[in-house]
């Protein structure tokens, strides 16, 4: 990992006043990064906090809170609730940011949305920014359709397909590359690259869960395909223990072969269909025969297809989701994936040749 390659950015630390961008899954080995950089004698002066906030304990859209980190002392400073990118005035003792957060590769996962405002905000303020980089476990996977401007939210900031093939680092790079910052503006960048002949097609199963609701390998791969469900009124999951691995709804035929009942739990308080009972689908196995696309469209066709409630299976939030005004259309149509698949060029194409100008890493 980037981040375990100490020789390589400690001395770009030296004597500076450090901002860490960092999350549960920011460690040197077992070790909090926070708290190895802290003990190698680095000045931490803020730490911010995303999603789920610093060490990874709050459930998916709870607000985070400003605070201090009893173990290094250093202020917390939260990016997720009113303030998503750090301001003038959080940043005003640090002279250089560190990214170092797990990414899932999928661009509806919010940190990469952080990542994109810590680098604007840089650009911004003339600091240096170090990105200590980590595999993409979905690394191998490009596919979707790619966000249309007029969709642009926190789940989904730059033209991006849903499963953008890249670490962080090398969005990063893009992001910066590309001009996409606020006003063209370009930061300081460095990244620190994974090592040990690592390719986006290297498995990686993640040693700490990225989030709350994604606590196994099998959820990860299947995040990009199931999340579009969460602007559906279908199940994910949440409120049980297999999120992410269970998808179902009161609205499907009872025949389904698997029910569950979302209640609240320490990832999901108060999940959608709380207490209510979901007829659909355990995919926590792969089912024989079943397509080895890490992102597919079939479960979604599918639960449309057989859904009792048609008129209510959409909300608002799908197009977010999708980063299109064309998948709800098309799936409402009865299209077929390889339909829908082919309207997503030629822009899905284009972004596959312009990911090629960032790559720090071969795809086998």
């Amino acid at each position: 990992m980037g981040a375990a390659q100490l020789p390589r950015y400690l001395p770009l630390l030296r004597g500076q006043r450090v901002g860490l961008v960092v999350n549960q899954t920011s460690r040197v080995g077992r070790t909090y990064v926070a708290d190895t950089l802290k003990a190698l004698g680095v000045n931490l002066t803020a730490i911010f906090a995303p999603e789920h906030g610093f060490r990874g304990e709050a459930a998916d859209g709870a607000t985070i809170a400003n605070g201090r980190d009893a173990r290094t002392g250093a202020p917390v400073l939260s990016l997720y609730g009113k303030t998503k990118k750090p301001t003038p005035d959080m940043l005003a003792n640090v002279d250089v940011l560190v990214f170092d957060i797990q990414d899932v590769g999928v661009r509806f996962y919010t940190f990469i949305s952080t990542l994109h405002y810590v680098l604007e905000a840089a650009a911004e303020q003339g600091k240096p920014v170090i990105v200590l980089d980590r595999p993409n476990p979905n690394g191998a996977v490009v596919d979707g359709p790619v966000l249309e401007a007029q969709h642009r939210s926190f789940v989904g900031l730059d033209p991006l397909p849903i499963c953008h093939g890249l670490t962080v680092g090398e969005l990063a790079r893009m992001l910066n590359g590309e001009k996409w910052l606020a006003g063209g503006r370009q930061c300081r960048l460095t990244v620190v690259p994974v090592a040990g002949g690592y390719t986006h097609a290297t498995p990686y199963p993640l040693p700490v869960r990225p989030s709350p609701n994604l606590p196994t390998a099998r959820a990860v791969a299947l995040y990009p395909s199931i999340c579009l469900f969460e602007g559906t009124n279908v199940s994910v999951g949440r409120g049980t223990d297999q999120p992410f691995e269970v998808i179902g709804a009161p609205s499907q035929p009872a025949a389904r072969p698997y029910q569950f009942t979302p209640q609240p739990n320490a990832g999901s308080p108060t999940p959608p269909l709380n207490g209510q009972r979901c007829y659909g689908l355990d995919l926590r196995q792969p089912a024989p025969g079943a397509p080895s696309e890490f992102f597919t469209l079939r479960y979604l066709l599918d639960f449309y297809q057989q859904s009792a409630d048609k008129p209510h299976f959409f909300t608002k939030y799908f197009e977010q989701l999708a980063g299109t005004d064309s998948l709800r259309a098309q799936v409402i149509a009865g299209r077929s994936e390889a339909s829908i698949r082919a309207s997503w060029e030629p822009r899905l194409g284009e972004y596959k040749a312009l990911r090629k100008k960032y790559l720090l890493y071969p795809d086998k």
